[in-house]
């Protein structure tokens, strides 16, 4: 027996960002203001029961239409030649209407949350800088989990929250030292109020447990020609769950290590072209 699930998406979407710059009691600010549209219409997402990839059985069926909006503002000031500083603020709204083959799974839900970020940047001396950054955000969970309200076999199920609040920070040196290169380390950690993991029996993601992640990333733009540029980056980071359970801390499919390397051709006698490797590491 195997499982077949079947998705087909389709997006659209709109983006649009107004800065100013202003000279404020002898400092300059930049602020920004934005809108940013998006929805996703899914004819079908489905979970099916076969055999030699022959549909036997219909496990769940629906069609999903989430559409999600976003406002935010930015104010960024250079207090000094060595010292800028940033706060921002989002607000995001999402909406989820799902029609499903069970009618009891039919619905619609929506969420919206409000988001906090802010920074500061030392430097640069000698083309090197120093950032931190932190902020909260989300990740949105599911549609079919918003609307559920029971299982294929007809057991009662609750409702997923639809969008899930996350905090974040970022400490980090960005240096132009070298010439023609840029690069960029920082140490980051990354706190969600529940994990979206996968079920195979379901066919779908699942909220799960709250989690903290912990990593460090190291990037590299070495540019020697204008038409040649090579880049790597090594990002490490470790997932946990922070909540006490006989099934372990582990987050499932949390990917510890990831490595990327390439090189990439622009405008070379209009000639344009890359070329990419990838290492993703051991998961959970």
């Amino acid at each position: 027996d195997q499982v077949e699930q079947a998705d087909h998406r389709f997006i659209t979407g709109a983006k649009v960002t107004h800065r100013r710059l202003v000279r404020w009691d002898g400092h300059l600010v930049q602020n920004t203001l934005g809108l940013q549209v998006r929805n996703d219409d899914i004819t079908n997402v489905g979970l099916y029961h076969t055999e030699s990839r022959v549909r036997l059985d219909t496990r769940t069926q629906a069609a999903v239409l989430e559409t999600t909006g976003g406002v935010y503002a930015q104010s960024e000031i250079e207090w000094a030649p060595w010292l800028r500083t940033m706060v921002g603020l989002r607000a995001d709204a999402s909406r989820f209407k799902v029609d499903a083959l069970d009618a009891a799974n039919s619905g619609i839900a929506s969420a919206a949350l409000v988001s906090p970020k802010g920074g500061a940047t030392l430097g640069p001396w000698k083309g090197t800088e120093v950032y931190v950054n932190a902020g909260t955000g989300f990740h949105s969970n599911d549609a079919r989990g918003t609307t559920i309200t029971r299982d294929p076999d007809g057991n009662p199920v609750d409702r997923v929250t639809p969008l899930v609040r996350a905090n974040g920070a970022e400490v980090g040196v960005r240096t132009v030292a070298i010439p023609h290169m840029q690069s960029t380390v920082s140490v980051w950690t990354l706190r969600l109020a529940s994990e979206l993991v996968f079920s195979g029996d379901e066919g779908t993601t699942e909220p799960s447990r709250p989690s903290v992640r912990r990593g460090v990333e190291w990037a590299n733009y070495y540019s020697p020609m204008k038409w040649l540029v090579f880049d790597g980056d090594l990002s490490w980071s470790r997932a946990r769950f922070t909540d006490v359970d006989p099934a372990g801390d582990h987050v499932p499919e949390a990917v510890g290590t990831v490595i990327s390397a390439g090189a990439t051709v622009e405008g070379f006698h209009r000639t344009f072209g890359s070329v990419r490797w990838r290492y993703f590491g051991p998961r959970a």
